[in-house]
């Protein structure tokens, strides 16, 4: 999965978990607010409730006061007849406000269908059997005239109550039906109270058993999925972690450490052998066969080789050991407590045998053959690097032997290390010096003679150790990652050469110059070719670039193909080197990207005697006429090579039988002492007659 729709699925998983948790939120916000308001309803329901209980209350006593007053001002005497008579008009205007107050509270319509009702306020103050409202007014119309007339008796004044003092009156009936009606009332006020405090409480039980519905209901759904969700999410962080953790220190194809964790680890495990006093050996393995294996049979079969080889590797060894990949096809196993050389001796021969067994593919038998060197701990080295490049050298001894087999580092080849560094060292200086040479080896036509191109060959001739031959430094060159520099100077030199034989009318053909795979992976390698061309006034058209197969084998992970064909299309002939050793060749022969094929020097040495090697020739030479492709051979030495060359069709050949590699100075002279002479005009002298 890509990286976007994986932050796609997380954003959306975020966003899913943050709106269930606000929904959550919300909902049980809002359920605690419903009880809350609730809650606040029933308090105040109850304390307007208890304020009417209160006025009816106090109204019970008012009317018995009412009466009582208008009794005992009655009877009583003239001298304490006006207290009474203001503590009786004091009692009913504050019966009249409470009782003006009470239909206020009560919201009491006398007109209401509710009056109907008996079990309703209405009923008790406007029906029968109370009729509170009639008495109430009653009682207090009654006081007033009464008090109006206590009045007019005590002052003598005219314009008070006029009516006789019978029809004023207050009796015990008066009070009694009042403080019936008012017990009543209270009693329905109760009753009412009660009714509605009993359904709030039941809504408000409601309420709250919903709320812990939707509180679980909201852990069920909402917070278990999330806290799942957050917990498989936990794990596959951990597993992810876990997981870069391993491939941090481990190879992806076949599970072994890679060098990352031998860099990390060697040292710890060279210290555990100096404290156990044990020897520790450096098996370093190749497998001989790798490359004809992904050439013939892909890469699959390649990657199923390596992982067969690596499991072996873990079979053949004990949990203790250490068993990596660097990379490619080149692994290394730490093994501890090796023991004596004898037992390191068994040893490798046991891994190497279970390593170079058979392994079926597809149907198909595949011997990939491993070589393996072997440095030992103390003897060859006391630290990590010195005995990784101490079985580096003797792995590379071990091939010289002819591969499937192994080798110990040995004085021999100590010597041979310290060579190689300080050739490493000296490769460094003649770079910087630009103290390689370009020696030029011409190629001719069989047919008349003519040059039909000159090959450029670097050169190394060392201050203090002479000529160094190039199959000495240009392998160390190589494994140094100093090839593009070398060849950027053999390159420059070359074109420089050729390009004063173009202006000086000499006649080379095309140049050719060797270019690696390292080189063409160099981003600016074509911007480079260029430049020099340009700069030094050569025609792209009088270049040719030698590249070798396995360059285009990896055309398609290095991106060569594109530069080779920006090269090609800029006029720059490009050859196919060393053909027919490769494993694919003929998916590669295309006029369209080859402009001529170089057969390789061991099909022509000898040619003349071996059968084999003419029938090889003589079907490449026929395949490259069909296709258009012009064709060389190099190596031809002797003129029975060259006899059969001709009879097979082989035209143009390069190789000792016609002239050795040559410095410039020397090419020069030998390309000018072959350039067509130019007629001259002589000019007779004499008499005319």
């Amino acid at each position: 999965m890509s990286q976007q729709p994986v932050q796609t699925v997380s954003g959306k998983l975020i966003l899913l978990i943050k709106a269930g948790y606000w929904l959550a939120l919300l909902i049980i916000a809002a359920m605690v607010i419903a009880s809350f308001i609730l809650l606040q309803q029933m308090m105040a329901t109850q304390q307007h409730n208890n304020t009417l209980l209160d006025i009816v209350s106090t109204q019970k006593t008012l009317s018995q006061r009412i009466v009582f007053l208008a009794g005992a001002t009655s009877s009583g005497s003239r001298d304490k007849q006006p207290a009474l008579v203001s503590a009786l008009k004091q009692a009913t205007a504050e019966f009249e406000t409470n009782y003006d107050l009470l239909l206020e509270q009560t919201n009491a319509d006398p007109m209401s269908p509710a009056r109907l009702d008996p079990k309703s306020t209405e009923s008790v103050l406007f029906a029968k059997p109370f009729h509170l409202d009639y008495f109430s007014v009653g009682l207090v119309a009654n006081g007033k005239r009464l008090i109006s007339s206590f009045e007019s008796q005590l002052t003598g004044a005219s314009d008070g109550y006029k009516g006789s003092g019978e029809r004023v009156n207050l009796d015990a009936s008066v009070a009694n039906a009042t403080l019936s009606g008012y017990a009543a009332l209270g009693q329905r006020i109760s009753a009412d109270a009660d009714e509605r405090s009993e359904k709030l409480l039941a809504l408000h039980r409601t309420l709250f058993y919903a709320t812990l519905g939707v509180i679980v209901l909201v852990a069920l759904f909402i917070f278990r999925p999330m806290s799942n969700t957050i917990l498989r999410k936990t794990h596959e962080l951990i597993d992810a972690r876990n997981s870069m953790a391993f491939i941090a220190v481990h190879d992806g194809l076949t599970g072994l450490h890679n060098r990352t964790f031998l860099t990390d680890h060697f040292d710890t495990l060279i210290k555990g052998s100096q404290r156990r006093r044990e020897r520790l050996a450096v098996v370093q393995l190749d497998l001989d066969r790798f490359k004809q294996i992904n050439d013939t049979l892909g890469h699959a079969a390649g990657d199923y080789v390596l992982v067969v080889t690596a499991q072996r590797m873990r079979d053949s060894c004990r949990a203790s050991d250490l068993c990596v990949r660097l990379g490619g096809d080149e692994f290394v196993m730490i093994l501890g407590g090796a023991g004596g050389t004898e037992d390191i001796n068994m040893l490798a021969r046991r891994i190497l045998a279970h390593i170079n067994e058979p392994i079926v593919f597809q149907g198909t038998n595949i011997l990939p053959g491993a070589s393996a060197g072997i440095a030992v701990y103390p003897v060859d080295a006391d630290n990590a690097q010195d005995l990784l490049v101490h079985a580096d050298l003797a792995l590379y001894s071990a091939k010289k032997l002819g591969g499937s087999n192994f080798s110990f580092f040995s004085e021999e080849l100590r010597r041979e290390l310290d060579y190689r560094k300080q050739l490493e060292h000296d490769i460094k200086v003649a770079i910087a010096d630009r103290a390689f040479q370009v020696y030029f080896q011409p190629q001719v036509s069989l047919t008349n003679g003519t040059i039909s191109g000159i090959e450029a060959l670097v050169r190394w001739n060392h201050a203090e150790r002479g000529m160094i031959p190039p199959g000495e430094f240009i392998p160390v060159a190589e494994k140094c990652g100093f090839m593009p520099e070398i060849g950027r100077i053999v390159i420059s030199k070359a074109i420089k050469e050729a390009a004063e034989w173009n202006r000086a009318g000499i006649a080379f053909g095309r140049l050719a110059v060797n270019v690696s795979g390292t080189e063409l992976r160099e981003h600016d390698f074509d911007a480079f070719l260029f430049e020099t061309l340009e700069k030094a006034g050569l025609p792209p058209q009088k270049l040719s670039l030698e590249i070798v197969e396995s360059v285009i084998l990896d055309d398609e992970k290095t991106g060569i193909a594109a530069k080779l064909r920006h090269i090609r299309a800029a006029g720059v002939h490009l050859e196919l080197d060393d053909f027919g050793t490769g494993y694919a060749s003929l998916s590669h022969v295309n006029p369209n990207e080859i402009d001529r094929l170089k057969i390789d020097r061991r099909f022509v040495q000898n040619i003349h005697e071996n059968g084999d090697n003419s029938k090889i020739v003589r079907a490449i030479t026929e395949l490259a006429r069909g296709l258009g492709i012009s064709i060389v051979a190099e190596g031809a030495e002797t003129e029975a090579e060259l006899d059969s060359l001709m009879a097979i069709g082989c035209d143009q050949v390069q190789g000792y039988s016609i002239a050795f590699p040559m410095p410039h100075d020397k090419a020069l002279e030998w390309l000018t002492a072959r350039m067509p002479k130019k007629a001259r005009l002589t000019v007779l002298q004499g008499s005319l007659t």
